[in-house]
């Protein structure tokens, strides 16, 4: 049966996901404050904020499933605190590759982001996650209208295929685990909903005794 928690109820399962959504984040504290980070801290940092940005887009793509699945259609209004949380650790990771990496620097940034493929899908997935977060508010769904809001929000899909690419390429050849379990859940998750969008697709009707239209240059008499 369906149970649709009340305003109360729901402002506490938000405040309890709020709070591990955050626990990532305070691992990174933890480490810097007791300098856990490992033999090499630059790869660590990337690494960490790099599985939590996957991981919490997994998460933002499975709510729609769960939803439709279970019925519990109230799961639809913690989408956009994960969504927004992803972006959140997207932007972590990014800080990470230009500032620890690189230090800043245009040229060396842009040089890498054009010659090594795996920087180039991942900053092209970044870059798709910056409206997606934008325009994540109820302002912003007024503004745009809600058919066109689903529309630029439908580039979630891309940026999960993009992270698939940049996590593929990544890594060597001999640790492709991950990566592909990774890529199997994104291709569930998309196969789904394709599965879905025919399911639901109203077939065009035909007739068979009708007659094509005729136009005429004049009204007939």
């Amino acid at each position: 049966m369906d149970h649709t928690p009340d305003s109360r109820q729901l402002g506490r399962i938000k405040a309890v996901l709020f709070a591990l959504c955050l626990l990532p984040a305070g691992r990174l504290g933890w480490a810097a404050w007791s300098g856990d980070f490992g033999p090499n801290p630059v790869e660590f940092v990337q690494r960490w904020t790099g599985t939590w940005t996957f991981n919490l887009l997994l998460l933002t793509l499975c709510v729609t499933p769960l939803r439709s699945l279970t019925g519990l259609h109230w799961l639809a209004r913690l989408r956009r605190m994960l969504g927004l949380f992803c972006f959140f650790y997207a932007t972590l990771h990014f800080l990470a590759f230009v500032g620890f990496d690189h230090e800043f620097a245009v040229d060396a940034i842009a040089r890498d982001i054009l010659k090594r493929p795996f920087v180039t899908v991942g900053f092209a997935a970044f870059v798709l996650l910056v409206p997606l977060a934008a325009t994540s508010s109820n302002r912003a769904i007024r503004w745009l209208g809600g058919r066109r809001w689903q529309d630029l929000h439908r580039a979630v899909y891309p940026v999960a295929i993009l992270g698939c690419l940049h996590y593929l390429w990544l890594v060597k050849a001999t640790a492709l685990l991950w990566p592909i379990a990774y890529s199997a859940a994104v291709a569930l998750l998309l196969g789904w909903r394709v599965r879905e969008w025919r399911r639901k697709a109203i077939p065009v009707p035909r007739f068979p005794d009708a007659k094509p239209l005729k136009f005429f240059s004049r009204r007939p008499d």
